[in-house]
Order: structure tokens, then C-alpha cells, then sequence
């Protein structure tokens, strides 16, 4: 605009007319811009008065410049076939539709594009993939509104999504159902049978989960689906499609060894045998809806069946965000203030489970293992009186509780069916056995499908949420049994399915949650923790709950930090009016001392603590003066809280080493918890400094070469640091005592936590396995530096794991990070120093980096065992 007026001004402009200059805004809140949308522009402009400003792309009813366009417009060739995918993160359907890309667009003339869409949350979180195939460029910078191909991964996204939604008439649909031909019909929603029967859409399904299962694929899908929409699609005559999908496979999969190839060439050949079309029931969509009243489902999903009947305000934008409507939301839907209510996973219920925990009452031992452990906290327990039960449905199960402080009363264990999982960590971990029958546990998974198991304990738990919490005041929190009892409050995150760190989270609320101030490093601990619109991190029924707060690698040792000051200021500042106001309130001087010099080192003073200050604060409001106002403001500080540095493994071994090691040296008062899973988990799996030698990660893709750094041992040599090594897997009654012994600790602590990851390369339901047998291996060996006992005269080091029971080399062979250097050594056969144990070479380097990998674990080992003797080494 500048140019044409100067131009003009200077007469030097091309125009003999001053030209009307319209501006618009476009791609705002990250919004496409789109042919349609392009079109909707020209329009206004060709009107005989167009406005003078606009938006495209977004619902602005603040400023009122938006102009609508069509969204079902396209300027996509004829024969173009637009392919879209719904999945699951980690299912392998983005892995696929990307080697289909690379399939189509390297062996035939066909020109290929694909977008992926999935938002930030771990494995679990919904995927969509746009993939288009022409014979003709494609140039379409923006994702697909109509499909002719559409494939549903996951048969439970059926009741949230829309899925059919973008399918144009006559297009083929490829359903993943655990639902045969002959009854998957009566299990869809009505408005999935509806769209398929008014669109004539040809319909497929296939038990991809089976068929992967069968061919020892465990839960990755991807080869299954993939073969079935190169049948169905006609991209490519069936056997040359089959042909090359077969040659991807060992293209990928052919350094892993021909037993990874021969499992992925037989869940082609069985993705074929598996497929089936549906036949279409010949009706009106209106007869269809009411010819099966027993299969309903809801969807789309209906915001008052989780949030209640709201209006719009922040639970109704939350609600929408959840429902997948965020793209429907006027600008008037966000709130002024900025500010989203917490607890909300909860309202997700995913339903990602395929098969749910059974509890058998009498079989079980009231340990409190599986809620331990539990990443999503979908597993609970209490203990109630017996009148809190008159309204429990028919199915909701007790039996006697096995705690003395509370007699006549009963106890309950149970799920929640759509917030599950299903990662059988509970299971897993569950030791009450039936002695006739191994596989039968107190904990025993079942299928879901063709029972009313789900229905059933849906009533169940919101029957459960419904019991008053268990008295934490008459609980001993060093005991998992009791802990267990105890409500988290942090649940049902976007973590993987399975996830090691978690539990970790989950356990501090538990212990801490009601004073608990957490300063987060941005990672996986970031992502499913703080995502809008769901955040696992919660309250309780007072509204108290811990506070979080995100920061960057770089610097959340130093926000952390600056958080436990200003609490320590805010405190001190506190107990410094409480000496002024005692002096112009002589009768409250006693309880105004008695708020300063309280005991706070246990639940009980915390808890007596609290209701101090709300006393104090009543008895405060009518009184006036500068003082008691400003006391009346801070006297919460009074209240202990406890400050934890969070963060993974390239936190605090990497990027933000530096400052934690600066906070580390200030001897303030701060607890970090580092969850270590030895690898960048949330940006791909690249190595960190915590990557053990020997290990595959990205940018180590031969192995790692360089030991891991010992995090641990580097604290210890402050000597007035509290350091752990934690693995609940393991020991989790050691992980209570190490998270309990840290927080009482008056000066730093680090706590490094093993956490089981994807990236490790196995089946997340083993995660418990491998914690145990890294312990067991001397791996991971489980230690406590506690300067108390130096003090004392006693050595602080103790090494609290036993001496290994297990060979090095068969921890090793269980995780594919290390399993590709097992195969590949330079000798003939490499033995691990330190085990009997040897594995069968190639001729690359992989068994000599091994071999300096078990050195590693050998000599750290050796050194913590020497110094749990005699700490005085010199």
C-alpha cells in the first residue's frame, strides 16, 4: 500500500486511477488456506462494495471480518484417488501409508503425495494420513476434503470421529474390526450404517489386530492394513502390489534378520485370506437406524455425556476441543483470560483397551502392586464403609479389607473401561497366582468383544468415583499397600500404552499431590502432561491439587529453582508478619506462633497445618490494617510444599546439565526427578549422554560408542547431595522409601528413575520384565547416597540391589536396541565379559562395542559395591 501511494505521489505509477487495495488475513490459528477458500476471496472481490478487510479460514465473530466459503469445493483431477487413514500413534499406520508413498511413487509412473496429521500426545493419540495418487503432478498444499478410499484402523474411533464424513459417494471403506463380515454391521453406530447405506460405499473389513497378533506381529497393524489397501484400492494390479510390498519388506526389515522378514511376508499372505466385503443391507438409512436398537454407540460425540449440560464458556470450548470440533469453534469460544480448568484427560475416555483387567475378590491379596504401577491411573482402590454401598450396581464387587486401622470395613479394586489401556502392566505384575491355574490371576485379562463387560464396569466406576476418598491421616505412606489406597492426581495422561514414566508422576501426587509444585522440562513428561485441551494433572474434591509448570530444556534446573525461592520468600515473608500481627493481636499471638513453629515432617501436620491457616484466615477477614490484609494474602505459604525438577534423561544429561549441576552446587532445597529413559524419547529416539555403549538410537545407528554418563556418581561428589537410583518395576516399595527419604532430605536431591520406553524396541507389556532383569543383571543397579547417615558416622552409600542373578547378555538380547549389535560382531563368537553367555557374529564391529559395553556395566557395578564397603576410598 505504501509503494502505490508514494508511486502515485511521485507519478511514477503505471496506473492513471488510484486503485482500491483490499487486505485480508489468512491462516490464521495455523488454518489452512485452500482453493475454496481462494475462491470465497475472488468472490468478495467481485462484489460491487467489498469490504475493506477480512479473514479467511477462521469463525471471527469478535471482529465480524471473516467471509464463509464452501469446504466441499475441489479442483482435484478426475482421476486422482484421495486415500485418507484413521489410526492410532504407534499402530504403524502413518509407517505404512509412508512406505506406500515410497512404493507407489518409486516402482509405478504414478505421481504420489501424503500429509500426516497427529497431534502431540504419545502413542495413542489419533492419526490421520491424506494420501493422494494421480497420473498427473499433484500440487495440492493443502489435506484432503474428500476421499474416495477411506480406512479405519481402529474400530473404537467409530465413536468419536467422523470418519465417513469426507467419503464420496461409490468410495470404499476398510474397517479393522474385531467383528466378522456376518455381525460387524449390528455393532456400528447408526450414523456410520447411515452414511455407508445413503453413500453406496463398498465396505471391507478385516481383524488386523488378529492377524497381527497370529503372525507375531503383536499391536503393529501396519503391513496388515497396508496389503489390504493395495488390494482394494486398484493403484496397482493386486499380485505386482503384493510383489512390492514384499520387496519393501526386506528392504526395511532385512538388517533386523529373516525371521522379522518371514513374520511380515506371512501377515501379508494372512491380510489377504482375512479380508471380507460386508454386505450392505438394501434399506433406507432411516429403516436401518431403527432396525438395529442394540449396537448403538454415540457419535458424533455428545459433550453433555462428559461435562454435563453446559453453555459456552471454558468447559464447553474443553468439551469441544475433546470432541474433535475444535475447527467449528467461533473466535468468541476462547476464553478472555486465557485460562482452562485442570483434570481433564479424564474426560477423554479413549477406549483404547482391547481387552480390560478382571478382578477376582477372593483371589486377591489387597497388595496394591497393579495400581501401583498402573501409567494411566485407570486402575483404583479404596476402602469404604459398608453404608456407602446402598446404591452400588449389581456388578460392582468387595470384600472384607486387610487393614487393621480399618475394622468392619470393605475394600474395592476397580477400572475404568474407556480410560484402559489394556498394556496388561497390572497383570503382569499381579502376584496372587491361582495354585491350579497360572494364567488365572486376581488380575486376569478379557476380551471386550461380544460381552457387557464394558457397559458394566462403566456404571461400576462412575459408582466408585462416587465413594469418599480413604483418609490419607490414617495411612502409613512408606508401605505400598497403603499408598495405593491413596487418590492420584495425575491420571489418564496421553502417555504410550504401558509408558515406564508415568507411574513415577502418578506416585508423587500420590504422596505429595496436595502441596506438590512440579517444575516440568519440556519432553514426553511435557506433552502428555500439559496438552491443551486434556491434562492428566488434577485435584481433589477441596480443589487442591499440584501446581505444574512447563519450561525449556535449557533452563527449568533454573526456573525450578526460582520457584523454590520465591516459596521460601513468600514463607519467610509470612512468618515475619505473623510476629507484627501478633503484636497488635495479643490473644492470637499463641496461634499465630503455632502457625510458624508448626511440625509439618508428616500428613497429619500437614493436614492440621492447613486447617491453621483456614482458621487463621476466618479469623483474619474482619479485621483491618495494612499488616493483616498482607498476611491474610500469603498466609498460604505457611503450608510446606514440596518442589520437584521433572524431566527425561536429554534434560538432565544434555541440554540442561549446566543448570541443574549450577542448582545441584546451591544447596537449596529442591527434589529432581529424572526420568531416564537413555534415549530423546519424544523427538524420535536420538542418543543421549545417558544411551548406554552398545546401543542403536538415531545418530548411533552402529551403536552407541561412548559409556553412559554417570549422573548419579557425579552428585555424590558434592557429599551433601541425597542421590537414587529408583526402578519401580522392580522394587517398588524401594521407590517409595527413596521418593519419601528425598523430600524429607533439607537440601538437594536427585532421584533417577528407570523408565521403561518404545524406544527400547519391545512390546510395552514386558515393560515390568525388563526393569526386573536390569536390576537383576547389575544393569541397573538400585542405590541410596544419603549424607544423614555420613553425619552419623555411618557409610551413606548403599548399594540396594543384590549382587546379579542374571547373565548380562540375556537382559541384552531382549531389547532390539541392543539385539542388532548382538547379531553383529566382528569374531565368530563374542563372549560378554562378565557372564558365560555368547552370540554368534558378522563382520562389523557390533560384538567388540558390546563386549566394552559389558566392561562398562562390570566396572560401575564393582565400584558401587566397593564403595557400599568403605565409602572412604582413596
Amino acid at each position: 500500500m505504501t509503494a502505490i501511494i508514494e508511486a502515485w505521489h511521485a507519478g511514477t505509477a503505471s496506473f492513471s486511477v488510484l486503485p482500491r487495495v483490499i487486505g485480508g488475513r489468512y491462516g490464521l490459528a495455523s488454518k489452512e488456506f485452500t482453493p475454496a477458500m481462494a475462491v470465497a476471496v475472488f468472490d468478495v472481490l467481485e462484489r460491487s462494495h467489498p469490504p475493506a478487510h477480512f479473514t479467511i479460514g477462521i469463525h471471527d465473530d469478535v471482529t465480524g471480518l471473516s467471509i464463509p466459503w464452501d469446504p466441499s469445493f475441489s479442483i482435484d483431477a478426475p482421476d486422482t484417488v484421495s486415500a485418507l487413514f484413521y489410526g492410532l500413534g504407534s499402530d504403524g499406520t502413518v509407517g505404512a501409508n509412508k512406505n506406500s508413498i515410497k512404493i507407489i511413487g518409486e516402482t509405478t509412473p504414478l505421481h504420489a503425495q501424503g500429509y500426516f496429521v497427529y497431534d502431540s500426545k504419545k502413542s495413542g493419540s489419533v492419526t490421520i494420513s491424506h494420501l493422494r495418487f494421480g497420473t498427473r503432478p499433484i500440487r495440492a498444499p493443502y489435506l484432503i476434503s474428500t476421499a474416495n478410499f477411506i480406512a479405519c484402523h481402529q474400530f473404537q474411533l467409530l465413536d468419536h470421529l467422523d470418519v465417513l464424513g469426507s467419503a464420496l459417494p461409490s468410495g470404499t471403506f476398510l474397517l479393522n474390526s474385531p467383528y466378522g463380515p456376518d455381525e460387524v454391521w449390528a455393532k456400528l453406530p447408526h450414523a456410520v450404517r447411515d452414511t455407508i447405506a445413503s453413500k453406496r460405499l463398498r465396505f471391507f473389513v478385516i481383524d488386523g489386530d488378529r492377524v497381527a497378533r497370529e503372525t507375531g506381529m503383536a499391536r503393529r497393524i501396519n503391513t496388515v492394513m497396508q496389503s489390504c489397501f493395495f488390494a482394494l484400492s486398484g493403484i496397482l494390479p493386486r499380485d505386482e502390489a503384493i510383489a512390492a510390498i514384499r520387496h519393501s519388506i526386506e528392504k526395511t526389515y532385512g538388517k533386523r534378520g529373516e525371521r522379522v522378514v518371514a513374520k511380515n511376508f506371512e501377515a501379508v499372505d494372512a491380510a489377504l485370506a482375512n479380508l471380507h466385503e460386508v454386505m450392505v443391507p438394501d434399506t433406507q438409512p432411516i429403516s436401518i437406524a431403527s432396525a438395529f436398537p442394540h449396537g448403538t454407540r454415540r457419535r458424533p460425540l455428545d459433550i453433555s455425556t462428559r461435562f454435563g449440560d453446559v453453555t459456552p464458556g471454558p468447559d464447553w470450548l474443553t468439551a469441544m476441543l475433546i470432541a474433535g470440533r475444535g475447527e467449528d469453534l467461533p473466535v468468541s469460544a476462547m476464553p478472555a483470560d486465557g485460562r482452562f480448568r485442570t483434570g481433564t484427560a479424564k474426560f477423554e475416555k479413549r477406549n483404547l483397551a482391547r481387552e480390560l483387567p478382571v478382578w477376582d475378590a477372593d483371589l486377591c491379596i489387597q497388595c496394591g502392586k497393579c495400581t501401583m504401577i498402573c501409567p494411566h491411573a485407570a486402575i483404583r482402590e479404596k476402602v469404604v464403609n459398608l453404608a456407602d454401598l446402598a446404591e452400588a450396581p449389581a456388578t460392582f464387587m468387595t470384600v472384607p479389607a486387610k487393614w487393621r486401622q480399618f475394622p468392619d470395613q470393605v475394600f474395592s479394586l476397580q477400572v475404568s473401561p474407556e480410560d484402559c489401556t489394556g498394556c496388561t502392566l497390572c497383570f503382569e505384575i499381579c502376584p496372587a497366582v491361582n495354585r491350579h491355574d497360572s494364567a488365572h490371576r486376581a488380575l486376569t485379562m478379557v476380551s471386550k468383544v461380544g460381552s457387557s463387560r464394558q457397559d458394566d464396569e462403566r456404571a461400576n466406576w462412575e459408582f466408585f468415583t462416587s465413594l469418599p476418598e480413604t483418609d490419607r491421616t490414617k495411612l502409613n505412606l512408606v508401605t505400598v499397600k497403603d499408598v495405593a489406597l491413596t487418590q492420584p492426581l495425575f491420571e489418564f495422561s496421553g502417555a504410550c500404552a504401558g509408558c515406564g514414566e508415568t507411574p513415577y508422576l502418578r506416585l508423587l501426587t500420590q504422596l505429595f499431590g496436595d502441596h506438590l509444585i512440579v517444575a516440568n522440562a519440556t519432553g514426553c513428561s511435557s506433552i502428555y502432561g500439559g496438552s491443551l485441551p486434556a491434562t492428566p494433572w488434577s485435584q481433589t474434591v477441596d480443589g487442591i491439587g499440584p501446581a505444574w509448570a512447563n519450561s525449556l530444556f535449557e533452563d527449568n534446573a533454573e526456573f525450578g529453582l526460582g520457584i523454590r525461592v520465591a516459596v521460601d520468600h513468600r514463607r519467610d515473608h509470612a512468618r515475619a508478619l505473623l510476629d507484627s500481627v501478633s503484636l497488635l493481636a495479643p490473644d492470637l499471638a499463641d496461634e499465630l506462633l503455632a502457625l510458624r513453629d508448626a511440625d509439618q515432617s508428616s500428613e497429619r501436620g500437614i493436614v492440621d497445618q492447613r486447617n491453621r491457616v483456614r482458621a487463621m484466615k476466618d479469623r483474619l477477614a474482619g479485621w483491618g490494617g495494612s499488616a493483616v490484609r498482607e498476611l491474610s494474602s500469603v498466609i498460604e505459604a505457611l503450608v510446606h510444599h514440596s518442589v520437584w525438577l521433572v524431566g527425561g534423561d536429554g534434560w538432565a544429561y544434555d541440554i540442561g546439565y549446566g543448570g541443574l549441576d549450577h542448582v545441584i552446587a546451591s544447596g537449596t532445597n529442591v527434589n529432581i526427578l529424572v526420568l531416564d529413559t537413555e534415549v530423546y524419547s519424544n523427538t524420535g529416539g536420538q542418543q543421549s549422554k545417558s544411551t548406554p555403549r552398545g546401543a542403536v538410537a538415531k545418530f548411533a545407528s552402529s551403536g552407541k560408542r561412548r559409556a553412559k554418563k554417570d549422573l548419579g556418581l557425579l552428585a555424590m561428589t558434592y557429599g551433601n547431595v541425597y542421590v537414587a537410583r529408583i526402578a519401580m518395576g522392580a522394587n517398588d516399595a524401594h521407590t517409595v522409601k527413596v521418593l519419601q527419604e528425598a523430600e524429607a532430605y533439607d537440601g538437594p536431591s536427585l532421584v533417577i528413575a528407570y523408565a521403561h520406553c518404545i524406544a527400547h524396541g519391545y512390546d510395552l507389556a514386558h515393560g515390568l520384565d525388563h526393569q526386573k532383569q536390569a536390576v537383576a543383571s547389575g544393569y541397573w543397579p538400585l542405590y541410596r547416597y544419603d549424607p544423614r547417615r555420613a553425619e552419623h558416622g555411618e557409610n551413606p552409600f548403599a548399594l540396594d540391589s543384590r549382587p546379579p542373578t542374571l547373565a548380562l547378555a540375556e537382559f541384552l538380547a531382549t531389547e532390539d536396541r541392543f539385539t542388532t549389535m548382538l547379531g553383529s560382531s566382528t569374531s565368530p563368537k563374542t563372549t560378554l565379559v562378565g557372564t558365560d553367555s555368547t552370540v554368534e557374529g558378522k563382520e562389523n564391529p557390533g560384538g567388540e562395542l558390546l563386549e566394552l559395553a559389558s566392561r562398562d556395566v562390570a566396572a560401575r557395578l564393582n565400584l558401587y559395591a566397593q564403595l557400599a564397603k568403605d565409602w572412604r576410598l582413596s
